[in-house]
């Protein structure tokens, strides 16, 4: 099994997050999404993971790195492919045409989940979804009483279904997919400017392609600041087996109240921590109460009261009570 991230957008609803760090590295309760990604996809496929390849903008050579190291975590080749022209999902999945072979998993990289992912191989496909309360936002797709999907409908704007697409496909043929992809460019059909994965899915199902639906348990998505926060805090809920108190961080006349993620060499001093908080390596917390809140690597938090936040890298922040959202290398002193 191959599994094939794409993850090229800007993450414009994360800025000014994303100005410095790919969305999908933002981390929530202690590691990057697309590492919890990857991770709960090995995890939950039954047989061997031999390729994860990466779909990704100019992001730079240190992220390159990170995210083969991801792959190679749980075993797997890690493969980058560059999308250089942002034109859709299906032209970003294109770009990993020499992996779309055998059987492929495609998942966007801003989708966290719970389910149950055990299926049968030999199947022509699958597609995740989830039961939404209003559908008009969402793809979302009609099924037969076999569970097999008769029609995709782009945000319907009167009721077809509920079944929402959350973003996590299989596919028994990479090839045949490639093939499809490679129809759509080559006749340049596009949806809203861009070559939209839908519309393979829909020539695929047309040329004889049975797609089945599975149900996602949940869907968390991790689109904006609200959405990250609240992601951290159900991975500190669903990931409480896992060690996230650091062993190297130094906790000093403090009260840390769980779920909470505390990271390698960080300090806290002088204050309540928790629920639901994720502090990043290196990071200092001295005199403050910090609740509901993911705050990144190598920053200060000082005689602050923060609740409902997101804090990047670098920062230092001190003396001052807040709902906030602050990127990397910003410096705040009341």
């Amino acid at each position: 099994m191959k599994i094939i991230i794409p993850m090229a957008g800007k993450g414009s609803r994360l800025r000014p997050h994303t100005l410095t760090v790919p969305k999908p590295l933002i981390c929530v309760a202690g590691k990057p999404i697309v590492q919890r990604l990857v991770e709960d996809l090995a995890g939950a496929y039954q047989g061997k993971i031999e390729e994860v390849a990466f779909i990704t903008g100019e992001f730079g050579a240190t992220v390159e790195n990170n995210l083969i190291q991801i792959a190679a975590s749980i075993g797997a080749k890690g493969v980058i492919y560059k999308q250089d022209v942002p034109l859709g999902i299906a032209h970003a999945i294109g770009c990993a045409a020499p992996s779309l072979t055998g059987n492929c998993i495609i998942a966007f990289a801003d989708t966290l989940f719970q389910a149950n992912f055990r299926f049968n191989a030999n199947e022509d496909g699958i597609i995740w979804t989830q039961r939404v309360e209003d559908p008009s936002a969402f793809g979302v797709v009609k099924i037969d009483m076999r569970n097999i999907i008769t029609d995709f409908v782009e945000k319907p704007k009167y009721f077809v279904s509920n079944l929402a697409i959350v973003g996590i496909y299989y596919f028994k043929s990479g090839e045949y997919l490639q093939q499809q992809i490679d129809y759509l460019i080559q006749n340049d059909i596009k949806l809203r400017g861009e070559y939209q994965l839908t519309s393979v899915l829909e020539n695929m199902k047309n040329a004889g392609t049975k797609f089945r639906t599975a149900i996602i348990e949940e869907w968390i998505d991790c689109g904006n600041k609200e959405a990250v926060v609240h992601a951290n805090q159900r991975m500190l809920d669903i990931k409480n087996h896992e060690k996230l108190v650091m062993p190297s961080a130094k906790i000093k006349h403090s009260v840390v109240i769980p779920p909470c993620f505390i990271g390698e060499n960080a300090v806290i001093e002088n204050s309540i921590i928790g629920p639901y908080v994720s502090i990043g390596n290196n990071t200092t917390v001295k005199n403050s109460v910090v609740t509901n809140s993911v705050v990144g690597e190598e920053t200060l938090i000082q005689d602050s009261n923060l609740s409902n936040s997101m804090i990047g890298n670098y920062v230092e922040y001190v003396g001052r009570k807040s709902e906030l959202s602050i990127s990397d290398y910003s410096k705040f002193n009341s």
